[in-house]
């Protein structure tokens, strides 16, 4: 369909004009930014080179084989927006204490720019042995110590930037800048979804707001629209503005959905690689059924109280992420395949950037999370979940062991050497592997990038990571870049 000029009479369907069409048929409470699932037979969004090097993918939004047998189903991200530290939760670096206060010689790179000594910052947290494996857990993390058979530590975590927004844009899409598909992008484009009433990636922020740049964090960049997150609230609607206009009957939106579609169909024909009218078409239909499936999936009130409590939904200060711990493991088993959920907002006393008052900071963040991810966890696994669910934890990078200031006890960020963890999805539990040199300032064991990441990631999930691509601009892009990138090995 064109769009009306000043020129001719403006387009009427059913006697509403095109805008309050578009509106009461539910263009209002939708839009691209849907991670569809229902895109129509005849739609090509772009070639996904399948395992033997040509097979295209086509409708882009139907469940689609993988290059081999997976080993995991969905992928949760547990993302610690700020920067935690590592030698203060689970990177155990016992020289630190007696150097607490001492200025000593070590190259350090952040927000201050590259120094070449610095004030100690003593681990301000205890330690103790956990689990069968052994692991030595800070006293921030008791519940998550309670789980360390089945967590991969990684110890030897760099990457390029210490500034947090390009630090994100690198761990959420392997780029500096933004402008790339994130990783729950690549997941989805490459399996598609096996749910047709909710999107296939889903994105849960912190209740004091997103992080620094925003959507861009979980944007799909140059792939079609249908594969970005889309933002689920733990509270209240799931998605603002998700309800049809007062007083309209499903049987009337339907029609009029119906109808839109047929105009809509008539002008995709037109133009057949318009991947973003696709995206809409795909939206609208998925928007009519999560109006009934949305509302039932993020409805915790039948949840038994001994899981709620396993939760921490019983206590003020871990109730909020509980819920949101408990919400995505209810979108798991409904199938969705890619779920974000940020702890942190967009200021620094609302995340782990602490550059002032560590034990302040971290205490309030791991206190707030701690139980919660615990619950998590363990639920997974009673419920035989965990087999199938990669658990990722991090942040875009960790802490300095020296003092940022003068006075304090906050460290700057570093991107050289911190730890995030993996478990479940095949991935081997009680294991540490990789190290930081004595002091947790550099890796210097078993190095592994961000990219090293994601193609784990990737790989688990039955994507090849240095085969799945999408065409774009002349290129072929990969989420782990030019150049063949190897999974964490160590721990599969």
């Amino acid at each position: 369909m064109t769009r009306p000029t000043h020129d001719k009479p403006r387009a009427t369907f059913c006697n509403r004009t095109r805008r309050e069409f578009l509106w009461q048929a539910g263009a209002g409470f939708t839009g691209a930014a849907l991670t569809g699932m229902l895109a129509e037979d005849g739609f090509l969004a772009n070639q996904a080179v399948a395992a033997d090097g040509a097979t295209p993918f086509r409708n882009p939004l139907a469940p689609r084989k993988p290059h081999f047998e997976p080993k995991a189903k969905s992928v949760i991200f547990l993302f610690m927006y700020g920067g935690p530290s590592q030698v203060d939760t689970f990177d155990y670096k016992p020289k630190l204490y007696p150097l607490d206060g001492k200025t000593i010689d070590v190259k350090t790179f952040g927000r201050g720019g590259h120094k070449n000594k610095g004030r100690v910052v003593g681990p301000k947290w205890k330690f103790k042995k956990y689990g069968q494996c052994g692991k030595m857990v800070s006293d921030l993390f008791p519940h998550v110590g309670e789980c360390v058979d089945d967590i991969a530590f990684i110890h030897s975590m760099y990457a390029e930037s210490p500034i947090h927004g390009s630090a994100m844009f690198m761990m959420n899409s392997g780029r500096l800048v933004s402008g790339s598909p994130c990783m729950g992008s690549w997941v989805t484009y490459g399996l598609g979804s096996v749910n047709e009433n909710l999107p296939g990636h889903i994105v849960m922020l912190d209740p004091t707001g997103g992080p620094i740049s925003g959507a861009k964090n979980w944007s799909s960049g140059f792939m079609p629209a249908q594969y970005q997150g889309t933002i689920f609230r733990s509270e209240g609607e799931p998605i603002l503005n998700l309800k049809p206009p007062a007083g309209m009957s499903r049987t009337t939106q339907r029609k009029l959905l119906d109808t839109l579609k047929a105009y809509n169909d008539e002008h995709a024909a037109k133009h057949i690689k318009n991947s973003d009218l696709a995206a809409r078409i795909a939206s609208y239909e998925l928007a009519y059924k999560m109006q009934m499936h949305a509302p039932e999936a993020t409805d915790i009130s039948g949840e038994p109280d001994h899981i709620k409590v396993l939760y921490g939904l019983d206590d003020p200060k871990t109730a909020n992420f509980g819920r949101r711990m408990l919400l995505t493991r209810r979108l798991v088993e409904r199938g969705v395949r890619y779920i974000q959920v940020y702890a942190g907002g967009n200021h620094n006393d609302n995340n782990w950037d602490a550059h002032g008052d560590l034990e302040k900071n971290h205490n309030y963040h791991a206190g707030r999370t701690d139980k919660p991810i615990a619950g998590l966890l363990k639920d997974l696994k009673q419920r035989g979940l965990l087999e199938s669910t990669i658990v990722v934890w991090g942040g875009e990078f960790g802490r300095q062991p020296t003092a940022e200031y003068a006075k304090g006890t906050g460290r700057d960020h570093n991107s050289y050497g911190f730890t995030m963890w993996m478990a479940g999805g095949g991935i081997k539990g009680g294991v540490s592997v990789g190290q930081t040199d004595e002091l947790g300032a550099h890796a210097v064991e078993d190095r592994f990038h961000v990219k090293n990441l994601h193609a784990t990631v990737l790989q688990q999930m039955g994507l090849d990571p240095n085969h799945l691509s999408y065409f774009f601009g002349g290129l072929n892009h990969r989420l782990v870049g030019v150049e063949d990138t190897e999974p964490m090995n160590q721990i599969i």
